[in-house]
């Protein structure tokens, strides 16, 4: 008789977001007089930018005629989408990355998923926490992560390097030697981030170590201060310890259409084997490329009228972080992120657990969020809100919060 892999059923109850989906849809049935706001998933709501429509209608149009029809994408993604990328992310910030370090997917998701596939089970990996829950639970599917302490909501091979109040949720070198380290910064959720020189000692450590980052710097785009690296390989050194994912979902609306893509150089080894062969491998037998119309989307990204029209939309979910933070502050919460990210991390009020006040938003303010602890035991006490809703949307939530 065949197997499952028994992985699987470590996993504790459902993915954090479907589980806020089933109470939101129950109570949305139970109270259909009520209009709920929802700021919880980042989902963005803004519609594309004008560029990346016109980018999109040019390539359907060359999809119905024969002499410019595409198929299958190559293997690491078009050249003209991987060049854009190299000048505009990567050049323009003085960091020497080639056109044969970017694999360009589906988004930042699913390469956060599968990247930990070219890694041995033995490997120890190390997570901020609270973390984004797709780094833990892929490495539990691949079972890397030992067994799971209900009560601690920690598994006993993970490492865990606590972000709290306390120390700026900004995490500290862990006590015990990691193999693979995930970092996401600016931070999803705490909306926190360090500095670059803060991120160039986690470079120094991961090579010291012989240890490899996977940097999710999905967030990238909402940076505003000047002393805050774009990207890792900003930092001296992080080409022979650092992958790094990116995501367009974010910086360009893409949630809906998909595309990322993920750096990994040739200089990054184990030994001699080369990291960047074997994603290239992976990518290769795994994947059909992204389409070459999104792809052609992603390439108008970084046109001027792209980068213009882009920067506007950043700036209108940012005032949405501002006015959240400040509606809070004002209504005596203790709130952190909103600076150069678009989630506001906020203490629970009155000794609420995460959930607790998840409930107590939901049915007496009807506003979603999303628990802290879904992100990790050391979440607990703390609340997301995402800035990604309409403006007058948050504007309205939060005057619901205010009467609380």
């Amino acid at each position: 008789m065949f197997q499952v892999n028994d992985n699987y059923q470590k996993l504790p109850g459902s993915y954090l977001f479907s589980t806020i989906g089933k109470k939101v849809n129950a109570y949305a049935q139970a109270n259909p007089d009520r209009q709920i706001i929802r700021l919880g998933i980042g989902d963005v709501t803004q519609p594309l930018a004008p560029a990346i429509i016109q980018a999109l209608h040019r390539a359907v149009d060359e999809m119905g005629n024969a002499e410019t029809f595409r198929g299958y994408a190559p293997d690491l993604g078009y050249e003209f989408l991987r060049s854009a990328i190299v000048e505009n992310d990567y050049r323009a910030r003085g960091c020497e990355i080639a056109t044969d370090e970017i694999f360009v997917s589906d988004g930042a998701k699913s390469d956060s998923g599968n990247i930990q596939e070219i890694f041995s089970l033995d490997n120890r990996i190390a997570v901020c926490d609270p973390v984004y829950p797709v780094y833990v639970d892929s490495n539990v599917m691949a079972g890397r992560t030992g067994t799971y302490d209900a009560q601690k909501e920690m598994w006993s091979d993970v490492i865990y390097m606590p972000c709290t109040m306390e120390n700026g949720f900004v995490p500290e070198f862990p006590k015990e030697t990691p193999d693979v380290i995930y970092l996401c910064l600016p931070n999803n959720p705490t909306g926190t981030t360090i500095t670059k020189e803060q991120l160039q000692s986690w470079v120094d450590y991961a090579n010291k170590a012989g240890a490899v980052i996977i940097y999710d710097a999905a967030y990238e785009a909402y940076i505003s201060e000047d002393h805050v690296a774009h990207s890792i390989y900003e930092c001296e050194g992080a080409k022979t310890c650092a992958i790094e994912l990116k995501s367009f979902s974010k910086n360009a609306g893409f949630t809906g259409v998909r595309l990322g893509y993920t750096v990994v150089p040739k200089e990054l080894k184990c030994g001699e084997v080369s990291l960047n062969a074997m994603w290239a491998r992976r990518h290769g037998t795994k994947f059909n490329g992204a389409p070459y119309i999104v792809q052609r989307a992603g390439e108008a990204v970084y046109s001027a009228e792209g980068k213009a029209q882009l920067k506007e939309q950043v700036a209108y979910y940012m005032r949405n972080a501002a006015a959240i933070r400040e509606g809070l502050e004002d209504a005596g919460y203790t709130v952190f992120g909103g600076v150069n990210a678009p989630y506001i991390w906020l203490k629970t009020p009155k000794g609420m657990t995460s959930w607790e006040f998840f409930d107590y938003l939901l049915e007496q303010a009807n506003v979603v969020g999303t628990p802290g602890s879904g992100f990790g035991p050391s979440g607990e006490g703390y609340f997301r809100l995402t800035a990604f809703g309409s403006y007058e949307n948050t504007v309205a939530a939060l005057e619901r919060i205010r009467k609380l």
